[in-house]
């Protein structure tokens, strides 16, 4: 495929989360690293212009990290760690406050670039900063005392909707000032977890440093519900910012927030791949699992259809009508994720011969040899216990190895139910194979 089919089909396969994801507020948090990393910085900031552009409403939440501890080697000072929670005394502070005054002007010089010929031409974006967080100290623990590290103790949400509704991207640094006029020095992750929660966020997503989290083969753990994520961190010695961040992604699941993407912050255009792409290329955590396998509903007749006519011109399967799916949707369960229909199978009971009838069995290319098929077929072994039946057939003409690798085995004509039989299609010259359930 050439070039420029690729883009199309992209654009096109990216048109249904563009408008998905217009009007909805998203959180995005990243460390202080990445404002290091030139490039890297750069394309984060063509591509949070991008999200502005498409109508997503944004709101950044920024780390200091390096920079405070860089001010701190110049002053030969340090910010010492107790108990994993830093102290942040009066020299800290100035640090601190002059590490985020730095790069609150560094972001926001970078978001107001409007160059010719660049990601950034007639982006003519606005930012917001100011005083959304109220924090309260963190106080002596333990006999410790931590002096200008702060907690969060309210999100002033209503003036940062305000400013979302005007069309300006939030900028949060990692401060929270109290009534009586201090300044503390807060968390960036948990910050983000707490503007996430008091905004009822759609998505928040947390940027890391280093891999992300990876199964026992190496790849990216692709979805965690929250106690998933917990077992996790049971079982593994994780790096302590990692353990931390997948703790705080737990932490806004259960105080609401819909959706919580860890990313890596390495990989160029990672928030694009991420948010408009079916796959994505990180670890999302979600209350309930996004995705399902269902009966399927009038309304997925349209995506059965999608997923039935490349096997269908292939003369893998029978050609089915709209008008006949719609009447034999009773008959469809789907497998369904991130409100897209993948997969698909039918199952036509044969009560007087105690069979029925496997059919339809479709998975979308970019989701097979994953064990989907698989699970299809439990559900409907499951299905047709249920009912009663003893057997399940399938008529098949060019994956009768499927089958016959999942227990099913080759069976003369005879063996199909009267009323099968009778419309048996014999130029297709289909194979019989049944599977006995137990």
């Amino acid at each position: 495929m050439n070039p420029e089919c690729s883009f199309v089909d992209w654009f096109r396969n990216a048109t249904p989360y563009i408008h998905a994801h217009r009007g909805k507020t998203f959180v995005l948090y990243f460390g202080g690293e990445l404002l290091l990393d030139g490039p890297g910085f750069s394309g984060l900031i063509h591509d949070i212009a991008l999200l502005q552009g498409l109508g997503i409403r944004l709101v950044l939440v920024h780390g200091a990290r390096p920079q405070i501890e860089q001010r701190l080697a110049e002053r030969q000072a340090e910010m010492r760690i107790v108990n994993g929670l830093r102290i942040t005394d009066d020299a800290a502070l100035a640090c601190v406050k002059e590490a985020a005054g730095f790069l609150r002007v560094e972001i926001e010089a970078r978001l107001s670039m409007g160059q010719a010929n660049s990601p950034m031409a007639g982006a003519r974006i606005r930012v917001s900063s100011g005083n959304f967080v109220i924090a309260q100290p963190l106080g002596i623990r333990e006999g410790i005392d931590y002096c200008h590290t702060g907690l969060v103790r309210r999100i002033d949400d209503a003036a940062i909707r305000q400013r979302l509704d005007e069309g300006a991207i939030a900028l949060i640094p990692p401060l929270g000032y109290s009534p009586t006029g201090e300044v503390f020095n807060l968390a960036a992750a948990e910050l983000a977890v707490a503007v996430a929660v008091a905004l009822n966020a759609d998505k928040l997503i947390l940027l890391q440093e280093g891999e992300g989290l990876l199964d026992d083969r190496g790849r990216v753990v692709m979805h965690l519900l929250p106690h998933e994520a917990e077992l996790l961190l049971a079982e593994h010695r994780l790096p302590e910012e990692s353990a931390q961040q997948i703790a705080e992604a737990v932490n806004a699941c259960r105080h609401g927030v819909k959706r919580v993407h860890l990313l890596q912050r390495g990989i160029d255009g990672v928030l694009l791949q991420e948010l408009f792409t079916r796959e994505g290329v990180g670890t999302l955590l979600t209350m309930t699992p996004y995705e399902t396998t269902r009966p399927a509903t009038i309304e997925d007749v349209a995506g059965i259809l999608a997923l039935l006519a490349p096997l269908e011109e292939k003369g893998i399967l029978v050609k089915r009508s709209r008008e006949l799916l719609e009447t034999e949707i009773d008959r469809f369960v789907v497998v369904e994720r991130d409100d897209g229909i993948i997969a698909c199978a039918a199952l036509y009971p044969f009560g007087e011969a105690a069979m029925a009838e496997l059919a339809c069995v479709a998975v979308h290319p970019d989701y097979r040899d994953a064990g989907r098929g698989d699970d299809l077929l439990r559900y409907m072994e499951r299905s047709a216990r249920a009912q009663g039946l003893n057997a399940l057939f399938v008529l098949t003409t060019q994956t009768a190895h499927w089958f016959q690798e999942r227990g099913f085995e080759v069976s003369p004509l005879d063996g199909l139910p009267q009323k099968k039989r009778e419309l048996y299609n014999f130029r297709r010259n289909s194979k019989l194979f049944v599977k006995r359930l137990a």
